[in-house]
């Protein structure tokens, strides 16, 4: 009887190591799976993060590359506005110019007048 209860007793420790062995290989497959399930996942976000970080890059250049396209656009269009005040201001000194001959010429055809009739014969006044 002490035998068949030692055998027994034998048996399921066996049987325990076996299911604590059992649930140990267990306990570690799942603990991998989950490593690599966690691993697979901090990937994935670290490409998104790197697949992002290029496409920003790539909107850097591109910005740089407008504003510099922009810049010079501006600078052109300066040069444009700067060449038209320009023209206008000596379309306003040819206009004042313009002014100053038209008030000379006419002071000077008031002198020929006034000379024309101070050479005219006397005689041409006494009819008045």
């Amino acid at each position: 009887m002490l035998s068949r209860l030692l055998k027994e007793h034998h048996a399921k420790q066996n049987e325990r190591k076996e299911l604590q062995e059992r649930r140990r290989r267990e306990a570690i497959a799942a603990a991998t799976c989950l490593t690599e399930a966690l691993v697979d996942h901090l990937n994935v976000g670290v490409a998104q993060a790197y697949v992002n970080q290029r496409k920003l890059d790539h909107e850097v250049k591109t910005l740089q590359v407008q504003a510099g396209q922009f810049s010079k656009q501006t600078a052109q269009w300066i040069s444009m506005v700067e060449g038209f005040n320009q023209a206008l201001k000596e379309i306003g000194d040819v206009e004042n110019w313009a002014r100053s001959i038209e008030v000379d010429m006419r002071t000077i055809a008031t002198a020929l007048e006034v000379k024309e009739d101070r050479a005219r014969p006397h005689s041409h006044r006494r009819g008045l």
